[in-house]
């Protein structure tokens, strides 16, 4: 153990602190900025986006239940503005993550919004149930920032479990998600592919061409579809601890070993339309799909997702499944995966509510969550993890940011107050406020 002082200069004071400048960073800081405070986002990488622009996902979750576009106001604003091409009913939406990142850097400067990349969360100053600062490093060294109102997009709970607040995380066990590196591919002729892999995946994995038998496999979606450019989310890998560098540089280590491998895969048991394929490139972090889950005032569930729930502090609807992909590479939590995933999504027109109080970190009483690590049970957290679930809280948590600016209580919002801003100035969907 080192003992450690040193005197740190405070560089900011704002209203507004957002940790991350993910899907739901970046929206949580634009609607506080719209609503007319002043906002502070750090990233710790050299853009906005997260696993959408550094971490080469391939496409956007669905934006709405196939009725209805659910992920209204500022998420869809972002979609807009990224494969014009693509109808915004399409399902699966491609991501060209360069016009993402642009799009990300255009509307944060429009709305005012101060921020910096390459800077990273290390610790975070608390007085009771209070946060009075954060601590982050940049190139410059480390400084404080100091707020009225903070909010954890981290996707890791960072900002939270920093402070000492209460979170879960994993199964019973404590095992997540395996992660996943996503890539980028070339030379895909798209007329002549067939996307349906599950037989000859198993002839693949049979023939032992896999380091790990890993029967799931989501696939390489179009990007730029005349190029024969293709995003991949292939290959699992599994044991990685997402709030332990270690455990993540061995993660990154195992996913520019395995996806390699799909090239044989593709070509050669695929074969028609992928005989030419090629790996451009691997993302620059791993994509990872279950971490910390801050404890919140109410927990969003999956009762709440079998029943449709309606809340009366709802802040938006959303419909995607259950999708808690196998902790391992075996047939049996393969099958496990597909039983649930089949069985906990919805059909045309259904969808759920998401609560204020799920934003709302218990621990504290100037702290509020969005996007993945939000307040959910383990199941509900797989649903909505993905991009546009991470649109529709995180534009919620920075208006109610913004309103608990004026008493410095998060829990006292006032929830017509909220919704209405939420309608008015968002243009948030929301039919039951």
């Amino acid at each position: 153990m080192m003992f450690y002082q040193k005197e740190i200069p405070q560089k900011y004071e704002t209203d507004v602190f957002v940790a991350g400048g993910g899907a739901a960073g970046v929206t949580a800081a634009i609607a506080a900025a719209r609503c007319g405070k002043r906002v502070f986002l750090a990233e710790s990488t050299g853009c906005f986006g997260g696993v959408g622009t550094s971490g080469l996902v391939p496409a956007f979750a669905p934006f709405g239940d196939k009725v209805t576009l659910l992920a209204q106001g500022i998420g869809m604003e972002i979609r807009t503005q990224v494969s014009k091409d693509v109808p915004l009913e399409e399902n699966w939406c491609p991501i060209r993550a360069e016009e993402l990142k642009r799009t990300y850097d255009t509307m944060m400067t429009e709305a005012g919004v101060q921020f910096s990349f390459f800077t990273t969360l290390c610790d975070v100053l608390t007085c009771g149930d209070h946060i009075e600062g954060v601590v982050l490093c940049g190139k410059s060294g480390l400084f404080t920032v100091k707020a009225k109102q903070y909010i954890d997009c981290t996707g890791d709970g960072d900002l939270c479990a920093f402070g000492g607040g209460q979170f879960e995380m994993g199964d019973e066990e404590g095992d997540v998600m395996p992660a996943t590196l996503c890539s980028l591919w070339s030379n895909i002729d798209f007329s002549r592919a067939n996307p349906y892999q599950e037989i000859k995946l198993k002839d693949a994995v049979q023939d032992g061409i896999f380091t790990q038998p890993d029967l799931h496999l989501p696939g390489i979606q179009k990007a730029i579809e005349k190029k024969g450019i293709g995003g991949g989310n292939v290959g699992h890998v599994y044991g990685v601890n997402p709030t332990d560098e270690l455990s993540l540089t061995q993660g990154m280590i195992q996913g520019r070993k395995i996806v390699p491998e799909y090239v044989k895969y593709y070509r050669e048991y695929m074969k028609e339309g992928y005989e030419e394929i090629e790996l451009i490139s691997t993302a620059s972090i791993l994509g990872v799909r279950e971490s910390r889950r801050i404890v919140c005032d109410y927990m969003l569930n999956v009762n709440d997702f079998l029943s449709r729930a309606v809340f009366e502090d709802e802040i938006g609807r959303y419909c995607y499944p259950v999708d808690i992909h196998p902790k391992n590479a075996t047939a049996e939590e393969y099958e496990k995966f597909r039983k649930e995933y089949e069985n906990l999504r919805y059909k045309p027109g259904e969808s759920y509510g998401i609560p204020y109080r799920s934003l709302i970190a218990s621990s504290f009483s100037n702290l509020l969550t969005a996007g993945r690590c939000m307040g959910t049970d383990r199941q509900m957290q797989a649903s909505v993890r993905v991009m546009p679930g991470c649109f529709i809280t995180g534009q919620a948590a920075g208006v109610a940011a913004a309103i608990a600016c004026e008493s410095g209580e998060t829990r006292a919002v006032n929830i017509k107050e909220l919704q209405k801003t939420l309608k008015e100035t968002i243009h948030a969907y929301l039919p039951n406020a």
